[in-house]
């Protein structure tokens, strides 16, 4: 069953603009933080949507981490957050119901442009991620396809993959310059996964990973000559109008 939090309860909105998906409470802030706050800052309605609870991470509590998840969606202006309970490391497994109420989400509220993690990626459940949401993108175009929720058929008009771990060339990327403290704060909100105490044992989020992150954006952003860009890839090629800005040709 779906958990939805209204982050912002001045926007009382079913439309989203843009609807991020991921396996897990802070994935999308890694790969895609700085992007949702800029939309977010501009007045665009975005939303996350969690697949797990992450309730196998090595630390912290499910009930914490979503604690962690809110403060983060709040500091990133998100509009409404979206908890699914599948089972954490299940995501192989996935039901045709638990693929149907992914639909239902999408059709409920018709975000404008999908995204999701990008397939390859060192954890099993991100490339999991990315292949679910892409067959839940298809079916929910689907007229006869029937879901969770009786509504009508839907298809955002554009699906796009973030990264969250490695490395790949992006198709596009957007500049985050003006973001970057903001994705910090919003990825220290996870003090379970990316700070250290007595309980804690280690891993790869604990060894200097939010640096690690800011690295990868910083090299993104010197490939277009801004201080730091999140990278993008695409699912289809995308439609340029205008090459010269003003001269009134393609």
């Amino acid at each position: 069953m779906a958990i939805y939090y209204g982050v912002k309860d001045r926007i009382q909105v079913e439309k989203l603009d843009l609807l991020a998906f991921g396996a897990h409470p802070d994935d999308i802030e890694i790969g895609m933080g700085g992007t949702l706050a800029k939309y977010a800052d501009a007045g665009v309605r975005v939303g996350i949507c969690n697949l797990t609870k992450a309730e196998l991470s090595s630390n912290g509590t499910t009930q914490l981490r979503q604690e962690e998840a809110a403060l983060a969606s709040k500091k990133l202006g998100v509009c409404k957050r979206i908890q699914l309970d599948i089972r954490d490391r299940g995501l192989k497994y996935i039901t045709e119901q638990q693929l149907s109420e992914i639909v239902s989400i999408i059709r409920r509220y018709q975000p404008d442009i999908l995204f999701a993690p990008f397939e390859v990626d060192r954890h099993p459940d991100h490339g999991e991620c990315s292949r679910i949401i892409k067959e839940a993108y298809f079916n929910a175009g689907i007229h006869r396809y029937q879901c969770s929720e009786k509504r009508n058929a839907y298809r955002p008009s554009n699906l796009f993959y973030y990264f969250i771990n490695g490395y790949e060339h992006p198709d596009f990327v957007i500049d985050i310059s003006e973001y970057i403290e903001i994705k910090r704060e919003a990825l220290q909100s996870y003090k379970s996964q990316f700070s250290m105490n007595r309980q804690s044992v280690h891993t790869p989020l604990t060894n200097d990973y939010i640096n690690t992150v800011e690295a990868k954006d910083q090299l993104f952003g010197k490939e277009v000559g801004v201080k730091a860009a999140e990278g993008f890839k695409t699912s289809k090629p995308l439609i340029v109008e205008q090459l010269l800005s003003g001269r009134g040709i393609l």
